[in-house]
């Protein structure tokens, strides 16, 4: 069933990166949705549904939708209620009671939160500086003491002295590697002398990078802590962004096991391409013909626009940057990945803010950044809701809280019937009882905070507590506070039982149901068959007389070596092959139409001359099993689907307020 009711694939991304998941939801847009009263719609077993959900979700939906049977409203109340019969099919048989479905449901619902968990303002002030960083890359160099973030007061002074001690060295004029490799304790000290390379902003932890920004070039900058420890940083260089680059590629990949043989072989052919470029013959045909990048290879080998640091291949980073000139074409060279040639594109200066916009604030909110916001939410909390602390509970928590504490051996009283009424109060309502406090404190342990005396530690903790506890309760009532909150959470929540529903219902029963399966197969053996195939060299060259030559040493039975080591010389590539099993409508072999076993005619294409040898000749005719596997269980869960909506029919009672309905057809249609 062609529709958005069926699986969607819903990509969460940068969303504590979860995986890709196919289920059934909603596409969640923006759109303006009419006034609408709340009548009863249509009822399943009695189970009401509602006209303002009915109506919000066309609405929602419509631009979306490709046909146009699917805009007419009758149509769309079938499907739309063919998907609420999954969802109460789901239900019926306690999927909603899964641990698995009540883990990931909750995981969505935090991501999703993480949009309202925030201080707009803070977070604009922080995107706005993040992106005028980003305008800058810096070339750096950096001396580390190593200090934990928990260590003790005497142990972070000792760091602080030391790091102190290795800035006066260097303020008095000795060389700054010789001392960054005496005295870092940075591992990669050893190999870089401390250098970090260029980087911009969100590529060093947020005090590091602020450090790195606020120094001059040829500047040392003053003693900093992260999480890591104690810093100098030498500002080397600071250069403009380079932007993004687009470029196209031609990839000759590294062979899975190398061998001097293969990697030889690898060099050759990337040697030889290039040879071709050099004569003139077009890039983009030469990548589609040879390049083993199969994403790209049918684009002419175009990739994806990239900036510095996104690609995993420094190499190849550093070739495509260095080249200047639209269609200007690298020589040949290696990455971990194999051989490429790449051919600059074009030039892409940083994006304005307006379009950076929604991905700095993603990144805002995974950088240590994060805590300025999370600290200004806290304090807007604290004037919107009332809260009220009960002393005389503080009082008694403060008695069994002791000094094992910094030792992280204290444990919650085990006798702790009196530590069950409230010690917070919010908004009259959400009482937070003082054991809840006590085991706050308990896991503050790991935190290994220093504040002393333990009375003292308890009010600091405290506060942190309540911030923590009006954050959650703003949390829990985000439903109530925002509707648009509430209508994505009921789409996650049915769309996420349909995912387990489907998977027991179709898709494990589809790879599962062998006889079913084949005998779907067989019953449609017409949808799975070969077109007419052949298994052939094809040869090509810009040069008609080298393919004419080619095609008499083929009549003449002569083999590929043989014909490459006599019209590949001084140098140069005049003939290049491709071999393989392919279809008849396969690039150059369509131009053949009553090809048979042999050697073909010169047909030309795209300034290219080509000759075939045919070896042998696959006429058209059933696909065994094996060969269309794939297909044919994707096709039987589609068919399962189609006939379930009609079973659920027959098992649950839909009954149609057709009056109301009519009312909404008019309100739509206006």
């Amino acid at each position: 069933m062609n529709c958005y009711f069926c699986r969607l694939q819903l990509e969460m991304h940068h969303i504590m990166r979860i995986t890709r998941l196919f289920i059934f939801i909603f596409i969640l847009v923006q759109s303006a949705v009419l006034a609408q009263t709340k009548d009863v719609l249509f009822t399943i077993d009695n189970h009401n549904y509602y006209t303002d959900e009915f109506v919000r979700v066309y609405n929602k939906n419509l631009d979306l939708v490709k046909d146009d049977s699917q805009k007419n409203l009758d149509n769309y109340l079938e499907l739309f209620i063919g998907y609420k019969l999954k969802v109460e099919k789901a239900n019926k048989i306690g999927l909603q009671n899964s641990v698995n479905y009540q883990n990931e449901l909750k995981s969505y619902r935090t991501q999703l939160s993480k949009n309202y968990l925030s201080d707009s303002k803070v977070t604009n002030e922080l995107v706005q500086e993040a992106y005028d960083r980003m305008k800058q890359e810096i070339r750096a160099s950096h001396i580390l003491v190593l200090i934990d973030e928990s260590a003790s007061p005497e142990d972070t002074l000792k760091a602080y002295q030391k790091i102190v001690d290795i800035k006066k060295r260097i303020d008095s004029g000795e060389d700054f590697i010789k001392v960054a490799q005496q005295f870092s304790e940075d591992p990669s000290v050893k190999e870089n002398n401390g250098d970090l390379g260029y980087f911009s902003a969100f590529r060093m932890v947020y005090p590091f990078e602020n450090a790195a920004f606020s120094t001059q070039v040829g500047q040392l900058s003053k003693p900093f802590r992260t999480r890591f420890g104690y810093h100098l940083v030498k500002v080397v260089d600071k250069r403009m962004n380079r932007g993004e680059v687009s470029v196209a590629h031609i990839m000759i990949l590294k062979p899975a096991n190398p061998e001097i043989k293969t990697e030889d072989k690898s060099k050759q052919t990337i040697e030889d391409i290039y040879k071709k470029i050099q004569q003139g013959e077009s890039f983009e045909s030469l990548a589609q013909q040879f390049s083993e990048d199969k994403s790209s290879a049918s684009k002419g080998g175009v990739l994806q626009r990239f900036g510095s640091g996104q690609l995993s291949s420094e190499e190849f980073e550093s070739v495509a940057f260095s080249l200047q000139n639209k269609d200007e074409i690298s020589q040949p060279f290696q990455s971990q990945f194999g051989w490429h040639i790449v051919k600059l594109i074009d030039k892409h200066p940083l994006q304005s803010l307006a379009e950076m916009k929604s991905d700095l604030e993603d990144k805002v909110r995974k950088d240590e950044r994060s805590l300025l916001i999370t600290n200004s939410l806290a304090k807007k909390l604290r004037v919107k809701y009332s809260f009220s602390k009960d002393q005389k509970m503080i009082s008694a928590v403060k008695k069994v809280i002791n000094d094992d504490f910094y030792a992280q051996t204290w444990e919650v009283p085990s006798a702790n019937k009196e530590f069950q009424d409230a010690i917070l109060v919010i908004n009259k309502s959400k009482k937070i009882a003082a054991l809840q406090f006590l085991n706050f404190v308990y896991n503050q342990q790991k935190s290994k905070i220093k504040t002393k005396p333990v009375v003292k530690l308890v009010d600091e903790l405290f506060e942190k507590f309540i911030d923590e506890q009006l954050t959650a309760y703003y949390n829990e009532n985000l439903e109530n506070e925002f509707p648009e909150f509430k209508h994505v959470m009921d789409e996650y929540r049915d769309g996420l039982l349909l995912f387990d529903l489907m998977d027991k219902e179709i898709w494990t029963r589809a790879k599962t149901d062998t006889t079913g399966i084949f005998t779907y197969f067989k019953n449609n053996q017409i949808n799975y068959q070969w077109k007419k195939r052949f298994e052939v060299d094809i040869f090509s060259s810009t040069d008609k007389s080298i393919i004419e030559k080619t095609q008499q040493f083929l009549n003449k039975g002569k083999s590929l070596d043989f014909i490459k080591e006599k019209l590949n010389k001084d140098g140069k590539v005049n003939v290049m092959v491709k071999s393989g099993l392919f279809e008849e409508e396969y690039d150059i072999l369509s131009y053949y139409p009553n090809a048979s076993k042999g050697v073909t005619s010169i047909v030309s294409k795209d300034n290219y001359y080509f000759v075939v040898n045919i070896k042998e000749v696959k006429e058209a005719g059933d696909k065994d099993f094996q060969d269309c596997k794939g297909k044919v269980i994707s096709d039987y869960q589609q068919f399962l689907e189609s006939n379930w909506v009609n079973e659920l029919r027959k098992e649950f009672e839909v009954k149609v307020n057709q009056d109301v309905f009519n009312k909404v057809k008019q309100q739509l249609n206006q």
